[in-house]
């Protein structure tokens, strides 16, 4: 029983943060211990930088405490410098907080520069030092996460690319590649998929990635905006007609299901279907047959229907606008494309892909082995601006701007000026000074799980930058 509750206890006492000290002074080593333990902090000790150094090879270290001076004849720092410097060099990401007795402004900032956590003089302020130590280990821990979380979604991102045609899709932010992921997941189902999101979000792109990786892929692949013809054109174009049977019909043609057939048809803003054409579209999706307008003859086609809408299809039922018996036939899978702005780490590596689309050579300009113009690079503040923008458009909107910028830029690098996008916008992204609302901030503390320090890692703030913006706009942590 003894020897249970002792392994209980070096289980209690390993799983504590563990802050290794390293100074020549004894006394200071126990003063700090014992502060230390009054807030369930672990403590080892070192009382030269090869013993501080040789118990960071042997033990999980989370942050060090290291003197500037090991010897009594000295104040230069040198010897504190040379230990800090080794310590970066085999444990980059290693809090380390300086302290000494000679406190040298000059070395203070150019070891801050250098990496180190804070520079604090002898004798310190426990409720500083404390403070200062929450604050490192908290932002330790949400970088850590972070880093796993990031390891994971590059690993899932792996087997995504291993294994499914993802039509060379460009994205980066999580939101993004669940989208991808169900979309491959469904796609060897016959089933109908209905794509849901804003104008400009890359509905078709998630529909080609769902055909290219279906049963049907080497089939035909069929798109139609219902949104772009007048309705009584719609059903002729679905359908197909007979000659004759409309104004301007002079011979019969194909409608896109037969075009489809063994194969996809895409029905993109498939809210604007007209009554007459959903009812059709109904029949063929339950037992594979239509009859092309002027014709009573019934034609079979295999077809798998992908549909996508910008439009609240349930508030169109009561309506009664759309038919709500095919909702639910078209709405066997719903996938739904957040908007862009729901989607930030995609911006900036779309952004970079649309300018390099934008330089690729033109058929004559490779035959003729003409050299491509030089490639634009986005600026620190460009890179802002885009952050920082709604992107009400999405994708799309995006895509324009890059393009614009590219041919509006004078030189090599495009600034956020080049955008085109709203004058405050780039104003702040220009100064450094994106403030974010708060909504912008409620949602980075989502993402976060409610970690002050990853949030404000994410929005570029400190710590206690943050805390002030949340208490002045009452925003509380849950």
């Amino acid at each position: 029983m003894a020897r249970i509750d002792s392994k209980r206890r070096q289980l209690s006492v390993t799983s504590m943060p563990t802050i290794l000290v390293i100074d020549d002074n004894p006394t200071v080593a126990t003063a700090l211990e014992v502060l230390f333990s009054l807030h369930e902090l672990r403590t080892l000790s070192a009382q030269s930088p090869q013993a501080g150094l040789a118990l960071l090879e042997r033990e999980r270290i989370d942050l060090v405490v290291q003197d500037m001076n090991f010897r009594a004849d000295t104040t230069s720092g040198e010897e504190g410098e040379a230990l800090f410097r080794a310590i970066r060099e085999r444990h980059p990401d290693l809090p380390v907080i300086l302290l000494t007795a000679w406190t040298h402004l000059a070395s203070a900032v150019d070891l801050v520069k250098a990496g180190a956590a804070d520079y604090l003089a002898k004798p310190w302020d426990d409720d500083k030092l404390i403070a200062t130590i929450e604050n490192l280990l908290e932002l330790g821990q949400a970088n850590r996460e972070l880093a796993r979380r990031l390891g994971r979604d590059r690993r899932l991102r792996r087997d995504l690319e291993q294994h499914y045609d993802l039509r060379g899709l460009v994205f980066a932010d999580p939101a993004t590649e669940r989208v991808v992921s169900l979309a491959c997941q469904v796609a060897r189902a016959n089933v109908p998929v209905l794509i849901s999101g804003a104008n400009g979000t890359g509905k078709e792109c998630i529909a080609e990635i769902v055909q290219a990786n279906s049963s049907v892929k080497d089939g035909p692949f069929v798109t139609l905006n219902c949104g772009a013809l007048p309705s009584e054109l719609i059903e002729a174009e679905l359908f197909g007609a007979e000659a004759g049977a409309y104004t301007g019909a002079s011979k019969a043609r194909d409608g896109k299901f037969e075009a489809a057939d063994g194969g996809t048809l895409f029905l993109d803003e498939i809210g604007n279907l007209p009554p007459a054409g959903q009812m059709k579209l109904l029949r063929v999706l339950e037992t594979g047959k239509f009859s092309r307008l002027g014709s009573n003859r019934e034609r079979q086609v295999s077809v798998r229907v992908i549909s996508a809408t910008n439009a609240d299809l349930p508030a169109m039922i009561r309506d009664g606008r759309f038919r709500e018996d095919l909702y639910y036939r078209l709405n066997v899978i719903q996938i739904h494309l957040p908007p862009l702005a729901e989607r930030p780490a995609d911006i900036v590596p779309l952004a970079e892909h649309f300018l390099a689309m934008g330089r690729s050579p033109s058929g004559a300009e490779a035959m003729d082995g003409q050299e491509r113009p030089p490639s634009k690079q986005l600026s620190a503040q460009a890179h802002a601006a885009l952050r920082a923008h709604a992107w009400p458009g999405n994708v799309r909107e995006l895509k324009n701007s890059l393009q614009r910028a590219a041919l509006l830029a004078t030189g090599n690098r495009i600034e956020a000026s080049d955008l085109g996008l709203p004058a405050a916008s780039n104003a702040n992204a220009a100064s450094g000074d994106n403030e974010p609302d708060r909504a912008a901030i409620e949602a980075a503390l989502a993402r976060a799980g409610g970690v002050i320090a990853q949030a404000a890692a994410e929005l570029g703030f400190s710590r206690q930058a943050l805390y002030r913006r949340m208490e002045r706009l009452g925003i509380v942590r849950t």
